[in-house]
């Protein structure tokens, strides 16, 4: 079968399934799963750019992912003078202090003697470290202290939450430039463990800097670049287009906002799909190919590996923080609580490996597939479980022991998705094709 029709096949098999859970289940659910099988297949591309394309282990996704969703924050929630004016001028110092500390030490670096070059650039570092710290914690109290129960934060710049996920493409981008220049040189085991151990800072200091998006007490109630259900349920235009399809005004509206946020995302996912393809195809896309099957020989042949390595580290990572952004703006909040590296990274990874690495259609396929196994799977545990232990006695302790266990089925069901396609289809579903 050749590979266009098989990705035709496939995405259709995918697009039935989800109708079929509209048709059985209900529309409201079924374009919710449309909506994040979409998120999920933008962070999955952004993987795939990473190590299909250059062949970086990054297991720091969850990480970048939530950069997305701070942006979320600092760009639609409005602006909090009072908290400004109580610490603003500290916060201001504070990062003074710390860009001049950074200057002073680089070029402490170049200038002083070799000799006194480590211990010269330390003592910079600690005194910058003191004097930032003197504006710094004054200021986090002052503004933490600006009505904490609702607020004690610094708010954001009050635009619309759209624009927040090219901010967060471009937070993702810095942290990725940030990492790749001290990560990139490690070997791909030591680069894994590096990204996961800071991605994993990157949400201890979201959990706990309550001045910036209120730590683990969540911020929610962020704006939405689409009509409110409520708003919908009160227009005329909406009721009598409502009751001309014979829908209930309330599921309606659900749809309708639903459908709103799937045509958004869909055309984000399109314009990155045809920006990916494009360079994929390109002589820029080859020499990433020749990089990530022998550095060696690249390097050999005068290609800069690691400014290469930088390049495309930095491209997947921000294609990751435009994700992370889009599931703010989806779920209307941001709790940092809720990044772990299940949801994050292991499904991520999962997503790009079922649907085959190095191929654009393949990771985005995979995105939407193992999403949708993902959600249908609470359901389908307690449903075998019950097809398996429907003969037992009502008040059998093994019954009663499995159904309880019923819901654990969800990551058995993952993994034996996983290894089932790597037992038939070793290069995924959609594999990359080689060309010579």
């Amino acid at each position: 079968m050749s590979q266009p029709l098989r990705i035709v096949l496939l995405y259709s098999a995918m697009l039935a399934a989800i109708a079929a859970v509209g048709l059985v289940q209900s529309w409201p659910l079924a374009l919710s799963i449309l909506n994040l099988c979409l998120i999920s297949a933008i962070m999955a591309l952004g993987v795939n750019m990473q190590w299909g394309y250059g062949g970086l282990f990054n297991v720091g996704i969850m990480g970048f992912a939530a950069l997305g969703g701070v942006a979320g924050v600092l760009v639609s929630q409005a602006p909090r003078p009072e908290a400004w004016a109580a610490g603003g001028v500290g916060l201001v110092s504070a990062l003074l202090s710390l860009g001049v500390t950074v200057v002073l030490a680089s070029y402490g670096r170049k200038l002083l003697p070799e000799k006194l070059r480590g211990i010269g650039t330390v003592l910079i570092i600690v005194i910058g470290y003191f004097v930032m710290r003197r504006f710094f914690y004054p200021a986090v109290d002052a503004i933490e202290a600006q009505n904490p129960a609702q607020f004690g934060n610094i708010g954001g710049a009050g635009a619309p939450i759209i624009l927040s996920w090219i901010v967060g493409g471009l937070f993702a981008a810095g942290a990725a430039w940030l990492i790749a220049k001290i990560a990139l040189g490690l070997r791909s085991d030591y680069l894994a463990i590096a990204t996961l151990g800071i991605s994993e800072i990157i949400i201890a200091v979201l959990k706990n800097e309550d001045w910036l998006t209120r730590g683990v007490k969540n911020v929610s109630g962020l704006d939405r670049p689409v009509p409110y259900e409520i708003d919908l349920q009160r227009a005329d235009w909406f009721i009598g287009w409502a009751q001309s399809l014979g829908m209930d005004t309330v599921e309606a509206s659900t749809i309708f906002v639903r459908l709103c946020y799937a045509a958004l995302f869909l055309g984000v996912l399109v314009i990155l799909m045809w920006v990916a393809e494009r360079a994929l195809n390109s002589p820029w896309g080859r020499m990433m190919r020749a990089i990530r099957d022998n550095r060696d020989a690249a390097a050999a042949m005068g290609k800069d590996v690691t400014a290469r390595h930088i390049q495309v580290f930095v491209l997947g990572s921000a294609v990751v923080g435009v994700a992370g952004a889009m599931l703010t703006t989806l779920d209307g909040q941001f709790t940092p609580g809720t990044y772990n590296p299940l949801r994050f990274t292991f499904l991520i990874w999962v997503m790009v490996i079922v649907g085959g690495s190095g191929n654009n259609w393949g990771a985005v396929l995979g995105g939407f597939l193992i999403w949708f196994t993902w959600v249908q799977a609470e359901n389908w545990g307690p449903m075998a479980m019950e097809a398996v232990t429907g003969w037992m006695a009502a008040d059998s302790a093994l019954r009663a022991h499995l159904l309880d266990a019923a819901p654990h089925m969800r990551l058995f069901i993952m993994g034996l998705v996983l290894l089932v396609t790597l037992r038939f289809f070793p290069r995924g579903l959609v594999p990359e094709q080689v060309r010579r």
